[in-house]
C-alpha cells in the first residue's frame, strides 16, 4: 500500500473486532513512527500502549469514576477555542450530527447521544489503548511535530490492516491517566488513541467525513 492509498482509506473507527492485536505489531508501528519530523529533532513525542489486563483495569477505574463525575475531570487545554467561528463551527456541528445519522440518533435523544459518547472511554472497544503526553515546557510547534508522531501511527496502522481513532476526549481524564500510568510531572496528557481491526459490518464505520475545497485552503502563485 502506498501512502496516498493509506491517506484516502484512513477513517476514524468508533468500532471494534474482539481482536488482539500481535504486541510486536503494536511496537514496531510505534518504533517506525518516530521517524516523524520533528523540529530540531526534539522528537517530544511520549506514548503509552494499554492491553488485556492493564487496559481492562484502566476502563474498569474510569467507569467507576464516571459514576460520580461523568463529564469527566477537566482538561489541562482547550479542545477548541472557546468562541470557535466559521467555517470551523458548521464543520464541526455537522460531523456530529452525521456522526450520530449513522446510528439513527436523533438530537432530541440525548440520552442515547451521551451514552455514545461514553463508548470514547471504552476506546470504542478496541484491544489497544494509546496516551499521547508531551513535555510542559513545548511550545505550539512541537505540538505539530507530536500530531506528527501519531499521524505516521494512523497510517502505518492502515498499512498493517488496522484501524485508529484519535481521541482529545480523554484529556478530560488526564487526572486518571496521569495517576494509573504513573505520568512524571513534567509531562501532559494531550489526547488517546484507539486502535484495532475494524468492525466492518457496523453502521457507524459507515461514516466518511467531508473535506473542504481545495480552494478554501490552497494558495499556489508563480506556477
Amino acid at each position: 500500500m502506498n501512502v496516498a492509498d493509506a491517506l484516502k482509506s484512513r477513517i476514524s473507527v468508533r468500532a471494534f473486532l474482539d481482536k488482539p492485536v500481535p504486541s510486536d505489531v503494536v511496537e514496531n508501528i510505534l518504533i517506525a513512527s518516530g521517524r516523524a519530523p520533528s523540529g530540531g529533532n526534539l522528537q517530544p513525542w511520549h506514548v503509552w500502549a494499554l492491553a488485556g489486563e492493564d487496559l481492562a483495569r484502566f476502563k474498569a477505574l474510569v467507569a467507576e469514576r464516571m459514576k460520580t463525575s461523568p463529564m469527566g475531570e477537566g482538561t489541562e487545554y482547550n479542545i477548541y477555542p472557546p468562541a470557535l467561528t466559521e467555517p470551523y463551527r458548521d464543520r464541526r456541528f455537522k460531523n456530529g450530527e452525521d456522526l450520530y445519522k449513522t446510528l439513527g440518533i436523533p438530537r432530541e435523544e440525548k440520552p442515547r447521544r451521551l451514552k455514545q459518547l461514553a463508548r470514547n472511554f471504552e476506546f470504542f472497544g478496541a484491544p489497544i489503548g494509546l496516551f499521547f503526553a508531551i513535555d510542559r515546557q513545548m511550545a505550539p510547534g512541537q505540538w505539530a511535530d507530536l500530531g506528527m508522531y501519531m499521524q505516521s501511527i494512523m497510517l502505518l496502522a492502515v498499512e498493517n490492516g488496522l484501524s485508529s481513532c484519535p481521541q482529545e476526549a480523554w484529556a478530560a481524564w488526564y487526572k486518571t491517566i496521569t495517576e494509573f500510568v504513573e505520568l512524571p510531572s513534567n509531562l501532559m496528557i494531550f489526547c488517546g488513541m484507539a486502535l484495532g481491526y475494524p468492525d466492518p459490518e457496523h453502521p457507524i464505520n459507515s461514516l466518511r467525513t467531508d473535506r473542504a475545497d481545495p480552494a478554501e485552503y490552497i494558495t499556489m502563485r508563480g506556477f
